[in-house]
C-alpha cells in the first residue's frame, strides 16, 4: 500500500519575525485582509456598526441642541461627510477587533479552531497553507515586513495585508501534522 506524504513548500522566509507576547495563543501575525473579514465575529459587526453611527449622531445631535445655521444645503454636506468618516472609522474598528483576535491579543478559541480547519483542509487538497502568490519571494518578504501587526498602528496608518505568503510567525508543521493524523484515521477507518 504506497503512502501518500504532504510535502511542505520550501520555506522562502528571510529575517526574523518579531513575537509580541499575548495571553492567547498567535494565529497569524499578517493575516489576509479576506481571512480578518471571513473569520470576525457578530460582535465585531456590532461593534463597527455603533462606531460607525457615532459620528452622524453626534453631528445630528448637536445641531438640534445648538443649531449652526449653516445655511441651505450645509447641514447635508456636514452630514455625508460626518457619515464617511464614521463608516471608514467602524470598518477600521471592526476590522482591527478581528485581527486582535489573530495576534492573539484576545480571546480566540473560535478562531484557532477555524484556523486548524481551513488550514489542514487546504492542506489535505494539496494546496499550500496561506495560498499561491504571483510574487517573487523577495517581494513576499517585503509585504510580509510591512504588513505584520499592522492593526496595532490604524489609529495612524491604515495598512492592509492582501498578498498572499508564508511568514506568518507560526510553525506550519502543526497543519501537515494534523492533516497526516487525519488521513492515517481515514486511511484506518476504510481498513476496518
Amino acid at each position: 500500500m504506497a503512502e501518500t506524504a504532504i510535502k511542505q513548500p520550501p520555506q522562502t522566509y528571510v529575517g526574523t519575525s518579531k513575537v509580541v507576547q499575548t495571553d492567547y495563543p498567535l494565529i497569524d501575525n499578517d493575516p489576509h485582509f479576506k481571512r480578518v473579514v471571513r473569520y470576525a465575529r457578530t460582535s465585531d459587526y456590532v461593534a463597527g456598526g455603533v462606531a460607525a453611527a457615532f459620528a452622524p449622531t453626534a453631528l445630528y445631535t448637536l445641531e438640534k441642541f445648538a443649531p449652526s445655521y449653516v445655511g441651505k444645503g450645509g447641514f447635508a454636506k456636514a452630514m455625508r461627510l460626518a457619515g464617511f468618516v464614521g463608516v471608514a472609522g467602524g470598518f477600521l474598528y471592526f476590522y482591527q477587533r478581528s485581527c486582535l483576535r489573530f495576534y492573539g491579543a484576545t480571546e480566540n478559541a473560535r478562531e484557532i479552531d477555524m484556523d486548524m480547519r481551513e488550514m489542514v483542509a487546504r492542506v489535505k487538497a494539496g494546496e499550500t497553507p496561506y495560498g499561491e502568490s504571483r510574487l517573487s519571494p523577495h517581494l513576499q518578504g517585503v509585504a510580509a515586513r510591512q504588513s505584520r501587526y499592522s492593526a496595532l498602528f490604524f489609529s495612524t496608518v491604515p495598512w492592509f495585508n492582501f498578498v498572499n505568503h508564508n511568514q506568518h510567525g507560526v510553525d506550519t508543521a502543526k497543519y501537515y501534522q494534523q492533516a497526516e493524523r487525519e488521513l492515517e484515521a481515514e486511511r484506518n477507518e476504510k481498513s476496518s
